[in-house]
């Protein structure tokens, strides 16, 4: 059985409300609940579109137990084509994923979160769809150290998964970009195993990057008995460090990637992979290579830089998590 409802997640200064839909998806046995979100950051439409195909492909006769889907997360980014919301609607939160499990009296994405939260709380595993730059290897997220939320991952099958470090076990910069409120951070400490697959492409609808979306969404149905088989993973599948291996811009200027800057690559320190420049003397600003050994999973492709810009991601295998 399918319903779809609208539902409120919070209100306009003019009084309009910010309403978005929740799909659920009954199967006629019992079992886990699943809760699926995309489009936190609305200019991440693959996974939207990954729900609409999910949508239509999934067996309702052979379900057991209970699928809940939000195709817009939120709504204001959505329209705006958008990562984050206006000064003007949330000065203190603009950023939706820095705030879960959210606050029913507070700004407006908290209160977005809360609403949503009373669904996802609910749920016995969490998938939160994104999409990366497009420029990036389709991974997947996950809470490094939570098993259940490492069989979700390999189950989700992307041949790249990243542990992601938490609290005074990561780095710096999970402090300072408030990593502690992200939906998949917050649902995983509250002992819900949660996912976060990157599935690459912003704003554009990717074939492959859909593709691999709705797989991947089937595949962690069977890894929970929710659907029969097994899940197809890959046979290879490497796990590195999240937010790590990254090298950032020194200076502001024009970043040009080397054609040796290809994705998949592995790399080793000292690798060169491209030089920022200033546009208006010609003078080379920075000579980017690689800081760690590793697998290049991203690499920024608009041109323009500023100083503390990522330019490319190293992922660092390991066999820790």
């Amino acid at each position: 059985m399918h319903t779809a409802e609208r539902i409120a997640l919070a209100g306009l200064p003019s009084g309009v409300s910010i309403e978005t839909t929740i799909h659920t998806y009954e199967g006629d046995d019992p079992g886990p609940t699943l809760y699926v979100q995309a489009a936190q950051h609305g200019r991440e439409v693959n996974g939207t579109e990954t729900l609409r195909r999910f949508h239509h492909r999934l067996d309702h006769d052979e379900l057991a137990g209970r699928v809940v889907a939000v195709p817009v997360a939120d709504p204001l980014t959505f329209d705006r084509v958008s990562y984050t919301t206006p000064e003007s609607l949330d000065s203190a939160n603009s950023n939706m994923n820095r705030v879960w499990p959210g606050d029913a009296d507070g700004t407006l994405h908290e209160r977005m979160a809360a609403k949503l939260w009373k669904f996802a709380s609910d749920a016995d595993a969490i998938v939160d769809l994104h999409t990366g730059s497009p420029e990036m290897l389709t991974h997947t997220v996950y809470l490094a150290g939570d098993e259940d939320s490492r069989r979700l991952a390999q189950a989700f099958g992307t041949d790249l998964l990243l542990a992601e470090r938490a609290g005074d076990d990561a780095d710096v910069e999970w402090e300072e970009r408030n990593f502690g409120g992200k939906f998949r951070v917050a649902a995983t400490r509250a002992g819900i195993p949660s996912i976060t697959p990157e599935l690459a492409h912003n704003k554009q609808l990717v074939e492959p990057a859909i593709e691999t979306g709705v797989r991947g969404l089937l595949d962690v149905l069977r890894e929970l008995d929710m659907l029969p088989g097994d899940p197809d993973v890959p046979p290879e599948q490497t796990t590195a460090r999240n937010h790590l291996g990254r090298v950032k811009a020194e200076r502001s200027g024009l970043f040009h990637p080397s054609s040796d800057a290809k994705l998949g690559r592995t790399v080793e320190p000292g690798d060169h992979l491209g030089r920022v420049y200033d546009p208006t003397t010609y003078e080379v600003l920075q000579e980017v290579e690689a800081d760690d050994d590793g697998i290049l999973y991203s690499v920024a492709r608009e041109a323009t830089v500023t100083a503390g810009q990522s330019l490319v991601g190293v992922a660092m295998p390991t066999d820790e998590y």
